[in-house]
């Protein structure tokens, strides 16, 4: 299951930041700049609880205060609120624990401890995430295959390989369950959206050039496997 996360925080920088470490970690991201950007993602999505299933929320917004976000999310049958700023008054976190915020992160704070938080928010209204595997490796000296989502870095032996943006979302959704088949109607939705899952061909394409780039035999693909009519897997490795 893709948990959804909806990030509100007008600072550019670190909103890519957060975006991409939250990605690489499975989540389906949504981003707003502003208060009314992220009223209005909650306004027109599908489900009564917003189809969110956690709120990352920045308090210092260009068009208002992110409490009055809080004050929406809490009037709704709500997903988990974890509020970040750099206010860091005791007073103002014990006031907007007691209304409804799930944890409170002072900036500048740690891309693990946000993640460990997420968790535990998550885990405490029912479900369970387990952290995500970041980096991957197997392969023969000298072929030995070496994938790092964080750093976006892929390697065969001692050299660098490039991959094109969907390239390395379809290898990092197959490292996230690596050693485990991965359906092509999975694949599709993850990787290109939901809209997409009867666009096979795009699999079959992309799974040869990625083999193409990676295996010292295409035609014997060792590491990016084919499970036929099911979908694709990538072997088990050393993981991190």
């Amino acid at each position: 299951m893709t948990l959804r996360v909806l990030l509100v925080e007008d600072d550019r920088e670190l909103r890519a930041t957060l975006c991409a470490a939250l990605a690489v970690e499975g989540y389906e991201m949504l981003t707003a700049a502003s208060l009314s950007e992220g009223r209005a993602l909650l306004q027109h999505a599908d489900r009564p609880d917003a189809g969110i299933d956690l709120v990352v929320l920045d308090l210092g917004l260009p068009d208002g205060d992110g409490e009055v976000l809080l004050a929406q999310l809490r009037r709704r049958r709500g997903c988990p609120v974890l509020v970040i700023s750099a206010r860091q008054a005791e007073g103002q976190k014990v006031r907007l624990l007691d209304e409804g915020a799930d944890d409170y992160l002072v900036k500048p704070f740690g891309i693990a401890e946000l993640l460990a938080r997420m968790r535990v928010a998550l885990r405490h209204r029912g479900t369970t995430v387990q952290a995500a595997v970041t980096r991957w490796r197997s392969g023969p000296p000298g072929r030995r295959m070496d994938i790092d989502l964080l750093t976006h870095q892929v390697r065969v032996g001692d050299h660098p390989v490039h991959l094109t943006p969907t390239e390395f979302n379809l290898l990092a959704r197959l490292v996230r369950s690596a050693g485990q088949v991965v359906t092509h109607r999975q694949l599709l939705t993850d990787v290109w959206g939901a809209e997409f899952t009867e666009h096979t061909h795009y699999l079959r394409l992309y799974m040869g050039q990625l083999r193409a780039k990676l295996e010292a035999d295409p035609a014997e693909p060792q590491q990016l496997l084919t499970e036929p009519g099911v979908g694709y897997r990538l072997v088990e490795g050393d993981a991190d």
